[in-house]
């Protein structure tokens, strides 16, 4: 399996089921309260640990007790939590109202930030793949330096001029005005330049698309019941780099991270559980070079 680098977050989701859809002014009921692992760098390096990669998260968490709670779930989950920073102040908490259709709001309530950009990121030795969910600035030098060695997948927003100098950005539709999905990949190419070849736009339950130079893919979503989208895609980038770690080229790999993303919503849960990453592995879609 591959060395896998995941740049993100770590939160405490409490996570609070409504009867009935949001609606603005409506005096809702909620039928229960629960607490979970989440954060979108945590979901996508469980997901990875889960399909026997070795992930190392580069985070941060406060100094609280919910720091050293938060981090020994990661380790629990096989993510290697060396590069996660403890800060000053309060870890992650995040409020996730869920539909009953499966649909999610998350509302931070505290957040853990690092003053600057994590440059220890570069000392981890020759990794297969990077995915990076932040919006620090500055990480463009670290990108860069990254991209020379293996394929780095970077979240977008933001789509600051030349934030992230890698060769494929992901993005949800939801997240992107109408000038910026009317040509993806010049959106894409504004952010990351020349190195980019790939701007994949997700499209929730539709699926997904990748744009590069001179042509564009499309993968349908798997068909499933819907039960929690809280992390899909995060899950969906799980895949992508499980895929591209494991060489596939971006025709197949779009097929195994829309896979993945359709998998997560099946399951009541901020991250990919084991058995269902096991179900993916042994799926043909998500078949990829790995031995």
């Amino acid at each position: 399996m591959a060395r896998i680098l995941v740049v993100g977050s770590v939160a405490r989701d409490e996570v609070v089921r409504l009867t009935e859809p949001l609606r603005p002014g409506a005096h809702l009921q909620g039928s229960e309260r629960v607490e979970r692992l989440g954060g979108g760098g945590a979901n996508t390096a469980v997901a990875l640990a889960h399909a026997g990669h070795a992930v190392a998260l580069v985070a941060a968490v406060g100094d609280d007790a919910l720091g050293g709670a938060l981090l020994a779930e990661l380790a629990a989950a096989g993510v290697s939590t060396a590069l996660v920073a403890r800060v000053a102040g309060p870890s992650t908490r995040s409020i996730v109202l869920a539909e009953p259709g499966g649909e999610r709001t998350i509302v931070n309530l505290t957040r853990a930030r690092e003053s600057g950009p994590p440059e220890r990121m570069l000392g981890v030795s020759s990794p297969d793949c990077v995915y990076v969910r932040t919006r620090a600035p500055g990480m463009a030098p670290l990108l860069a330096k990254l991209a020379e060695v293996c394929p780095v997948i970077a979240h977008v927003p933001p789509l600051d001029a030349g934030w992230a100098p890698v060769p494929v950005l992901v993005g949800s539709a939801s997240d992107l005005d109408e000038a910026a999905l009317a040509d993806p990949f010049a959106t894409g190419r504004a952010v990351a330049g020349e190195a980019l070849a790939w701007m994949v736009v997700t499209e929730g339950p539709l699926g997904a698309r990748a744009f590069g130079p001179e042509t564009a893919l499309f993968e349908p979503a798997r068909v499933a019941r819907a039960v929690d989208s809280t992390g899909a895609g995060d899950a969906f980038a799980a895949g992508l780099a499980h895929a591209l770690a494991g060489g596939l080229p971006m025709n197949r790999a779009l097929v195994v991270a829309v896979a993945w993303g359709s998998e997560s919503v099946r399951w009541d849960s901020s991250s990919l559980p084991a058995p269902a990453v096991k179900r993916l592995l042994q799926s043909s879609c998500s078949a990829s070079t790995f031995k």
